[in-house]
């Protein structure tokens, strides 16, 4: 971070089956990156996008153990963008998805799938048989069967955050619908309009 802002987000992270990578991309490349913003003298506000409360509850009993060090980074990462403004939980902003979608391509590593793919996954799964199904699930099928978000819902969530200077406590947003009704983002019609295109 360069000069001295009075915000600052990061969406800095990685994904892979390395733990001293997943610890270092999400943990210490974070912490670095709020030390820096804090030094300028001069941060009221920090946002960062983490991972979803659910997600997080999966990492006792339904992922592989080099997982731990994944949401270990993401804990370091949290703290410092506290520490960041003083220790006022006030002034940060967690946002935190499940999965992320969007752009023009799929990936495996790190998963990816495209705009028009995660748009109609995300109306179908705001469909209320799969909301009842998700609440009555457990760990990663819980997590299957909850909705993405759209790449761009996170950047305006962290957006917002950042630039409000109202004085106003900066909210967790947990979960897509949260991301989204902060965001202001429309509902997704990419289900919808998959079906219309293809009549």
């Amino acid at each position: 971070v360069v000069g001295a802002p009075e915000a600052v987000v990061s969406c800095v992270g990685a994904i892979g089956t390395d733990p001293s990578i997943l610890l270092k991309g999400n943990g210490d490349a974070n912490k670095a990156a709020f030390a820096s913003a804090m030094r300028g003298g001069k941060l009221q506000r920090a946002a960062y996008v983490s991972v979803s409360s659910e997600v997080d509850a999966c990492k006792e009993n339904w992922l592989p153990e080099f997982f731990k060090s994944y949401f270990e980074g993401k804990i370091i990462a949290e703290t410092a963008a506290i520490d960041s403004v003083g220790g006022d939980t006030s002034k940060v902003c967690f946002v935190k998805p499940t999965f992320i979608y969007g752009g023009d391509s799929f990936g495996i590593n790190p998963p990816r799938v495209n705009f028009e793919y995660g748009a109609g996954v995300e109306e179908l799964l705001f469909l209320p048989p799969f909301k009842i199904a998700a609440d009555l699930t457990p760990g990663l099928i819980k997590v299957a069967l909850r909705p993405p978000v759209c790449v761009d819902s996170v950047a305006a969530a962290c957006v917002k955050a950042a630039l409000d200077d109202s004085g106003a406590d900066l909210p967790t947003l947990d979960g897509t619908e949260a991301i989204n009704t902060y965001s202001g983002q429309p509902k997704s019609t990419g289900l919808t309009d998959a079906l219309t295109w293809s009549k």
